[in-house]
C-alpha cells in the first residue's frame, strides 16, 4: 500500500530531472546574456508615453528552481510618470522586491531570469529595454540613472569599512571623473547633511556599527542620491524604524524627489505610508497586479477583494474593535498556480463567474484598473 505524500512533496528523481532541465534553460539564457559587443539596437526603445521614466509592460520574472519555476512576477504591468511616486502594495512574497530587482538587474542568477516583457527606461535622449541589456551598459544606469534604498541598512553598508569611504566610492565610480579626493569628500559631507545628519564630519569617519538603525537608514538615502537619480526605488525603507524616524525618513524622501525632480517607485507594507507619499498605486498579489489607480481611487473605491481586505485590516485611529481583521486562507503554492483567479480560494465576494480562467483587466475609470470577474457585467454594460 502506498504512503500518503504530503502536499508538495518531490521524489529525488523527479527534483533532478526538474534541475537538469531548469539548467539547460538558465543556461541558454546566461549565454546570451554574457554576449560581449552587442550592437545598441538590441536593447533600443521607444517609451509609449515620453511623460514616464519607467514603463513594465508584460514583465514576467521566474526563478527556476530544483523544485520547479516559481513565478514571482507573472505579467506585469505599470508605469513610473516623471516626477510622482507609485506605491507598490501587497503581502510578502507577492513579487513586489522582484519587480524592483528587475529593474536594476540585480536578481540572483543563473536561477532567477526575466523571461518575458520589457522594462523600458527613458535617458531623456534616448529610452532602453532594461530586461534586453548586457551588464556591462548597465552598470552605466545603476546609480547614475536608477538608484535603489534597500530594505535593512546594516546588510547594506560594508561593516569593515567607514561610512565616509562608502559614499566616497559611490560618488568616484560613477560621477568622480576629474575630481579629487577632497572635491568628492565634500559632496559625500554635502549629502549626509541633506539627509538631516548633523554631525556630518564625525559621521563620515564612523563606522555602521556606531550608528543607530535610523542614521543607517538616512546613510543609505544618502548613497542612493549621491548621483541625482531620475528613478528611486524605496524597498521598505521604514520597516526597521521606529515611527518618529519614519516621519522624519519619509520628510526626507518628499523634499529631496522634488529638489533633484526625480520619480519614486515605494515598496512598502504600510498602507499608511502609501496614503501618505504616493501619487499612484499599484496592489500585488501572488505575482500578478490585482487593481492599480490613483491613491485617491483606491483608498477612497478600493475595488478588488484582496485591496478591500486590505484597508480593512488596516486599524483604525479613534475605533474600537475586538479583534483586528484579517484576509482568512493563505498565497497560492508559487510552482502550483491554479488556472482560475489567484484570490478566489480567500475571496468573501465569488460570482459565478469566479471559477472561470483569470480574470481580464477592467477599466473602472481612466485611472482605475481592476482584474476581477465582479466587474464584467459593469464594464460590458459600460460598452468596455
Amino acid at each position: 500500500m502506498a504512503k500518503n505524500k504530503p502536499e508538495g512533496y518531490l521524489s529525488a528523481r523527479e527534483s533532478r530531472r526538474i534541475s537538469k532541465e531548469n539548467r539547460k534553460i538558465t543556461s541558454a539564457m546566461e549565454k546570451t546574456r554574457k554576449r560581449k559587443n552587442v550592437p545598441e539596437s538590441e536593447y533600443l526603445t521607444t517609451m509609449h508615453d515620453p511623460n514616464n521614466a519607467v514603463e513594465f509592460d508584460n514583465l514576467h520574472t521566474y526563478f527556476f528552481t530544483d523544485a520547479g519555476t516559481v513565478k514571482s512576477v507573472d505579467g506585469v504591468t505599470f508605469e513610473v510618470p516623471i516626477g510622482k511616486t507609485v506605491g507598490v502594495v501587497g503581502e510578502s512574497g507577492c513579487g513586489k522586491s522582484v519587480t524592483s530587482l528587475s529593474l536594476m538587474q540585480l536578481l540572483q542568477r543563473p536561477q532567477g531570469q526575466i523571461v518575458e516583457g520589457e522594462i523600458r527606461l527613458n535617458l531623456g535622449d534616448k529610452a532602453v529595454n532594461v530586461a534586453k541589456m548586457p551588464d556591462k551598459e548597465m552598470q552605466h544606469l545603476r546609480g547614475n540613472y536608477v538608484s535603489m534604498i534597500f530594505q535593512e541598512p546594516m546588510t547594506s553598508l560594508n561593516p569593515v569599512f567607514r561610512i565616509g569611504d562608502q559614499v566616497d566610492e559611490v560618488i568616484s565610480l560613477h560621477n568622480g571623473e576629474g575630481k579629487s579626493k577632497e572635491e568628492v569628500k565634500a559632496r559625500t559631507i554635502e549629502l549626509l547633511e541633506l539627509v538631516g545628519i548633523a554631525n556630518s564630519e564625525g559621521v563620515y569617519q564612523m563606522f555602521p556599527h556606531e550608528l543607530s538603525g535610523g542614521m543607517r537608514q538616512r546613510v543609505v538615502i544618502a548613497m542612493a542620491l549621491a548621483c541625482n537619480p531620475k528613478i528611486i526605488i524605496a524597498d521598505e525603507p521604514t520597516t526597521a524604524l521606529d515611527v518618529t524616524i519614519q516621519a522624519q525618513v519619509l520628510d526626507i524622501l518628499r523634499s529631496l524627489k522634488d529638489k533633484i525632480n526625480s520619480s519614486i517607485m515605494f515598496i512598502t507594507h504600510d498602507l499608511g505610508v502609501i496614503a501618505e507619499m504616493a501619487d499612484y498605486v499599484v496592489v500585488m498579489y501572488a505575482g500578478r497586479i490585482v487593481e492599480k489607480g490613483t491613491a485617491e481611487d483606491i483608498f477612497y473605491h478600493p475595488a478588488h477583494p484582496y485591496t478591500i481586505g486590505l484597508m480593512a485590516s488596516k486599524p483604525v485611529v479613534g475605533k474600537q474593535v475586538d479583534k483586528l481583521y484579517s484576509i482568512p486562507g493563505k498565497v497560492p503554492n508559487p510552482i502550483n498556480m491554479p488556472d482560475y483567479c489567484y484570490f478566489k480560494d480567500r475571496c468573501e465576494m465569488c460570482v459565478s463567474g469566479c471559477s472561470g480562467a483569470y480574470p481580464c483587466e477592467v477599466s473602472l475609470s481612466e485611472t482605475h484598473k481592476v482584474s476581477c470577474y465582479r466587474y464584467y457585467d459593469e464594464a460590458k454594460k459600460g460598452g468596455a
